[in-house]
């Protein structure tokens, strides 16, 4: 028998108002949210609502609704960009493609500040099954998996414990951020993983600090557009603590 599809979730009062609450930019084509820490981009092995899910509450009456043009990692934060329109989406899935989107994410690390505190990083990545889950490793280049990687790096404010990092990947692998940070010796607080710590200068790291910026891209219409999301509340809150500027990047 043919495998049925799950039924559709039935969006409540508080779903609309909370998935409307993330808009931060709407127009005929693009639709913008800064994606909370905790909700999944798409569905996985956890049976819960995730944000494809909610962007029902966004259908036109025809029933065509918002399509995700890229995914972030659950416990990651901040601008996510869907089309609206099939047009849209084939437009912007190529403009990914053929990497015009620029991200830029920001990232607590720990420990301090990097050596040099601004560069480049060009460590090939290969992907590892372990049971159910999945890792990525670094790699030689010219191993049989390796996957190449590039992720520019600049620190924006450090102390001896930990640094807020500014990261600009050219490519999109698993984890990529995530991993290249680690190889460097500062992987990112909250992401136990890849070594990342959960307790920095006596601070508790409530998940992972990894935060989606802003992004820059090709707009259907013509043109291009800049959207940034704000830090979420609980990452403005732990750079304060630990002594970090909070500030965007420029």
């Amino acid at each position: 028998m043919p495998k049925q599809k799950p039924p559709r979730l039935t969006l409540s009062d508080a779903d609309l108002a909370f998935v409307k609450s993330l808009v931060i930019h709407c127009d005929a084509d693009v639709l913008a949210l800064n994606k909370p820490a905790g909700l999944s981009s798409q569905g996985g092995r956890i049976q819960a609502a995730t944000l494809d899910d909610l962007l029902a509450a966004f259908a036109k009456p025809s029933g065509v609704r918002p399509r995700l043009v890229h995914r972030l990692d659950r416990d990651t934060s901040g601008v996510i960009l869907t089309a609206r329109s099939q047009p849209a989406a084939a437009f912007l899935g190529k403009a990914m493609m053929g990497r015009k989107v620029r991200k830029t994410y920001l990232a607590i690390v720990a420990p301090g500040e990097l050596n040099p505190p601004d560069g480049t990083i060009e460590t090939a990545l290969r992907r590892v099954d372990q049971g159910r889950e999945a890792y990525v490793r670094v790699c030689e280049a010219d191993h049989p998996d390796a996957q190449t990687a590039f992720t520019r790096y600049r620190t924006v404010a450090a102390t001896a414990d930990a640094a807020l990092v500014e990261l600009s990947p050219r490519t999109g692998r698993m984890h990529q951020l995530r991993v290249h940070m680690a190889s460097l010796g500062r992987p990112i607080a909250g992401d136990p993983r890849y070594g990342g710590a959960l307790v920095i200068a006596g601070v508790a790291i409530p998940r992972l600090m990894l935060h989606s910026s802003a992004l820059s891209f090709p707009h259907p219409g013509g043109g291009e557009r800049r959207v940034e999301a704000p830090l979420s509340e609980d990452m403005a809150r732990l750079l304060g603590q630990l002594g970090l500027a909070a500030k965007q990047a420029p």
